[in-house]
């Protein structure tokens, strides 16, 4: 069972590789309401077992504009990501329950081993191609809107 699962992973790094992301996790469209009273429809693809959430956007060389990975968790606590087999940089949004932006790891070094940790507990972690916030003013007076039924347990 040890080596079945290090062989699952690969095949699903390969798959990602070609960014094959469809596949792998479901799809879904949140907006985020950004301080500057603009609006923004983002294509997510959604990180909800442990599998997904451990292979998030590894090996994945280009991710689409517009489109980013959501890391949902059962349970509020402090989320800590890093960029291990992650070969493009990107914007890190820690998200409360509510939908409001706890804080945000702008323009992540691609293939860093070092955590990037939320500040407070939270609830979702939303990925973006480094640049995004900064271009469509997203900070920690934004927030996102997301029609799913799934909240994290308190």
């Amino acid at each position: 069972m040890l080596v079945a699962l290090p062989i699952l992973l690969l095949s699903l790094a390969v798959a990602l590789a070609d960014d094959d992301l469809g596949d792998a996790f479901e799809q879904d469209v949140l907006v985020i309401e950004a301080s500057a009273h603009a609006c923004h429809r983002i294509n997510i693809y959604i990180a909800i077992s442990d599998q997904q959430r451990s292979q998030g956007l590894m090996f994945v060389r280009k991710l689409p504009p517009m489109s980013g990975m959501l890391f949902i968790y059962d349970h509020e606590d402090y989320a800590s990501i890093w960029m291990k087999n992650t070969y493009i940089s990107l914007d890190i949004l820690f998200v409360r329950r509510d939908g409001r932006i706890s804080s945000i790891a702008r323009n992540t070094e691609p293939l860093s081993l070092q955590s990037i940790t939320s500040v407070e507990p939270i609830a979702y972690v939303l990925e973006l191609n480094a640049g995004t916030t900064e271009r469509l003013f997203i900070d920690e007076k934004s927030r996102l809107m997301w029609g799913r039924t799934h909240q994290p347990q308190q």
